[in-house]
């Protein structure tokens, strides 16, 4: 099926971190690549919790497509939702348009996994989109201001105290932040109210938080929250979420401000495609990337579960893996279009390149293969790291500018109160 240049269609349906390097790795391939997402720019999620958390403004982590790609000749933009895939048909269905490719790429990232009580996202947001962010920082913002008027104690301490459900990075990451914008930031825009007594909960089900990384990184950053002042409670799933707090352990929690990073499962488009799924609802694809029974169409990233043949481990949903997967499945099929097969039959490997969490200023845990390590160092080399990766010179510069301000000042300049309700309501 080709286009009307008479080339091949390369359909890329998401511009997070694996659509994104996919499109970009195509630049020189003769095939038309065709980019669609719902949204006009693609996010650095890593650092969407310093949204949430007043360190960074939206700009600061996302860029148009449209722009990023504005250089690539044989790439065009589509602003749509993808509903579903007709695979007999070769053809996504973008806002109820259908789209025929040659090559499909499937890269729709993960929503949050509320393990079968969505009832609790309207009193625990949870954090993959920008709507998120900001809601839940007006939200946070908006408590302290209650706070300060408010003469009822227990009314007082209910919005002085913050939840995080879920101690994996965006978890341990958000606590740290929110304790340090309540600690050290914002104490003095107060007359009344002491916002240093706010508390900041991190409720994590398991037997230690940052489970992905060693038990001694995991270690090492519960010292840090604690040295923080954050509360953490481990080993006790939350039972119920409520419009003023949570119960875990049998104790009832009082809190207008519960924030969700417990899990995440697969985007829901991947349901449409009738085939069978791993873990957290990731499709199960072939060593190449590739769905079982449809070598042209390719799932990457968060949605897709592989397990790599070199380690035997699941490939891991995060942004690593995906645009490790974007530049091979973008490399399949280059070197298909010009008759090659040789980079499908080798599969794909993962490489790991390291994990790191920052638990606040000063702090993160590090780990380079076997090399382990805290501290200012850690944080310096997160720091370097996330700079380096940022899609845009200005988003690079912006970043680093507000860091260096918060760091210095002990301030944060984007305590804007913009949201009054849930993004599924408004």
């Amino acid at each position: 099926m080709l286009t009307g240049t008479g080339r091949a269609q390369i359909v890329i349906v998401g511009c997070g971190f694996g659509g994104l390097f996919a499109a970009r790795a195509l630049a020189r391939t003769p095939a038309d690549v065709l980019v669609i997402d719902r949204n006009n720019y693609h996010l650095f999620q890593p650092l969407l919790y310093q949204v949430a958390s007043a360190a960074l403004a939206p700009a600061d982590i996302a860029q148009p497509i449209r722009t990023i790609l504005r250089y690539q000749q044989n790439a065009r933009v589509m602003l749509a939702q993808v509903d579903a895939v007709d695979l007999a048909g070769r053809r996504v269905i973008a806002d109820g348009v259908g789209v025929s490719y040659d090559y499909l790429v499937l890269a729709p990232g993960a929503v949050d996994n509320y393990f079968g009580h969505e009832d609790w996202r309207h009193f625990a947001p949870g954090m993959k989109a920008v709507e998120e962010a900001t809601f839940i920082r007006s939200r946070l913002l908006r408590s302290f201001e209650t706070a300060e008027i408010e003469a009822d104690p227990a009314e007082r301490a209910a919005h002085l105290t913050f939840i995080i459900v879920g101690g994996g990075p965006t978890g341990v990451e958000l606590a740290g932040a929110i304790k340090e914008l309540a600690v050290d930031v914002i104490p003095r825009d107060y007359r009344v109210v002491d916002t240093r007594m706010a508390r900041v909960i991190l409720i994590e089900a398991g037997p230690r938080v940052l489970p992905a990384l060693h038990e001694d990184s995991s270690a090492r950053a519960l010292r840090q929250l604690r040295t923080l002042n954050v509360e953490v409670r481990l080993g006790a799933p939350v039972t119920q979420v409520l419009a003023d707090g949570v119960e875990v352990g049998g104790e009832r929690l009082r809190s207008y401000n519960v924030i969700w990073t417990a899990g995440v499962r697969a985007a829901p488009l991947t349901a449409s495609l009738g085939v069978p799924h791993g873990p957290s609802g990731r499709v199960k694809v072939a060593p190449d990337c590739s769905l079982p029974g449809h070598p042209e169409v390719f799932v990457i990233g968060d949605a897709a579960w592989l397990i790599d043949a070199a380690s035997g481990a699941p490939v891991p949903g995060v942004s690593q893996g995906a645009l490790q997967m974007g530049r091979y499945v973008a490399r399949v099929i280059g070197a298909e279009l010009l008759g090659q097969r040789s980079a499908r039959q080798r599969g794909f490997h993962y490489r790991d390149r390291g994990s790191m969490a920052t638990v606040g200023k000063s702090r993160a845990v590090v780990e380079l293969g076997r090399l382990r390590f805290g501290g200012l160092l850690a944080w310096l080399a997160w720091m370097a790291l996330h700079i380096t990766v940022l899609i845009g010179f200005r988003n690079r510069l912006a970043v680093l500018s507000s860091w260096i301000y918060s760091y210095v000042f002990f301030r944060r300049g984007s305590r804007l109160i913009t949201r009054a309700v849930p993004p599924e309501e408004s």
